[in-house]
């Protein structure tokens, strides 16, 4: 087809393998959709391998949609890399991310350029579209509607919010913050592809979504915490909504494998936040959901709050014993401070105190860490010296870094009284 004269103010990409029916109805909706002011928008559909109607689908859309399909052979799980493949055939500023089966009320794309729109001077945002029914922890109804035969989305969802079991999964966890995540100190971890958008200058900018991802779930979360390292604003949009469409999803499956990228993510970018968010996931428990009751944001909030209060404690005497020891003894230290003491030998550094971390004054490097989870490997080092530093968090993940530290060492030595 033809393509429209004007550049589109903004790309949908939606990733899709072999959900005909369930694509069908996003599209419908698109084609309903309220064009933006100043332009109209583009569709690339992008396909991880499909072997259904998909194609026939794509076909009945021409003509009402300015669409495209990007298409790569079935090599397994492979969405970050569809993504990335349909972001790069973008030709409008702002990219939205949206999931086959998923349904955009008729102004979706105008709400999620005017949350771009309102971005302050010199900011970029993240923007994360509110999507009703969308409970990715639970078993679909058992009655199911798909395609264009379901009810459209503004008739489905009025009046927004009215019924518990419609809401979005992040509700209570976006109203807690009057639906204002500039107030959250992890604004990431609420970034779901099923449903967002960000400009295609700071998508490419942190290098778009990890292709080493390969099975479901965790690449919008690493997506997410690399744009808000990158000094990213995170807002959700109800006026972005959109429903989804109830379908069979292997649930067990997915928050299995959801955590085992969760793991993959905490590896990748170690530091305390995503130790907590793995240490959520990787608690064995009976019944396993997802739940934004226990909040990463509080706890996290709570070592913030620990990591300041033990900013100016000295634990230099704590580790002078460590220059007695043996030429050649392997050593890692948690809670080491800013300012090691010289003349001990050379050792893994770690501190939960931002601030302090980095090239300390003498020549050593201090990492970021809790001790929940360490990128080192099993028994790495003869000896692990935990510090009074840790005290203030000791009751509440003491357990946790007392049994990581024996992972990494020989021997461990807790030098204040809380073993």
């Amino acid at each position: 087809m033809t393509l429209p004269p004007h550049r589109p103010r903004a790309t949908v990409v939606v990733p899709t393998y072999n959900r005909a029916e369930l694509l069908r109805g996003t599209l419908a909706a698109l084609a309903a959709q309220r064009q933006p002011d100043g332009g109209g928008f583009e569709v690339v559909v992008s396909d991880d391998g499909s072997t259904d109607g998909t194609p026939s689908v794509l076909r009945e859309f021409e003509g009402r949609l300015d669409l495209r399909r990007h298409f790569q052979e079935d090599r397994g799980f492979r969405a970050a890399a569809a993504r990335n493949a349909g972001a790069r055939l973008a030709s409008g500023p702002v990219l939205i991310f949206l999931d086959a089966g998923v349904r955009p009320g008729p102004g979706f794309v105008r709400a999620h350029l005017a949350a771009h729109a309102a971005s302050p001077p010199g900011r970029t945002r993240a923007v994360a579209g509110y999507t009703y029914g969308y409970r990715p922890d639970t078993d679909p109804p058992a009655r199911r509607t798909t395609g264009t035969r379901a009810p459209a989305p503004e008739v489905a969802v009025r009046p927004p919010g009215d019924a518990p079991g419609l809401q979005d999964v992040r509700h209570s966890a976006f109203e807690r913050f009057g639906f204002d995540l500039g107030a959250a100190v992890v604004p990431w971890q609420w970034f779901w592809s099923v449903n967002c958008s960000v400009t295609v200058a700071a998508f490419e900018a942190v290098g778009g979504f990890d292709e080493d991802f390969r099975s479901w779930g965790g690449e919008d979360l690493d997506l997410g915490y690399r744009l808000h390292a990158r000094g990213a604003e995170f807002v959700v949009s109800r006026d972005a909504w959109a429903l989804d469409t109830p379908h069979e999803r292997s649930v067990k499956e997915d928050l299995e494998s959801n955590a085992d990228n969760i793991l993959m993510l905490a590896r990748k970018h170690p530091e305390p936040v995503t130790e907590l968010l793995w240490a959520w996931f990787a608690e064995p428990r009976e019944h396993f959901e997802i739940s934004h009751e226990w909040n990463l944001e509080d706890e996290y909030r709570l070592i913030l709050r620990e990591a300041e209060k033990a900013r100016e404690k000295d634990v230099a005497r704590q580790l002078a014993a460590l220059r007695g020891l043996p030429e050649g003894t392997r050593v890692a230290v948690l809670g080491c401070g800013g300012s090691p003491p010289e003349g001990m030998p050379q050792a893994e550094l770690f501190d939960f105190d931002r601030s302090l971390t980095g090239m300390s004054p003498a020549g050593r490097t201090v990492r970021h860490g809790l001790g929940v989870l360490l990128p080192l490997p099993d028994r790495c080092v003869d000896r692990v010296l935990i510090t009074s530093r840790l005290s203030g968090i000791w009751d509440r993940w003491g357990t946790r870094i007392l049994g990581e530290a024996r992972r990494i060492g020989g021997h461990v030595e807790i030098l204040f009284a809380g073993d």
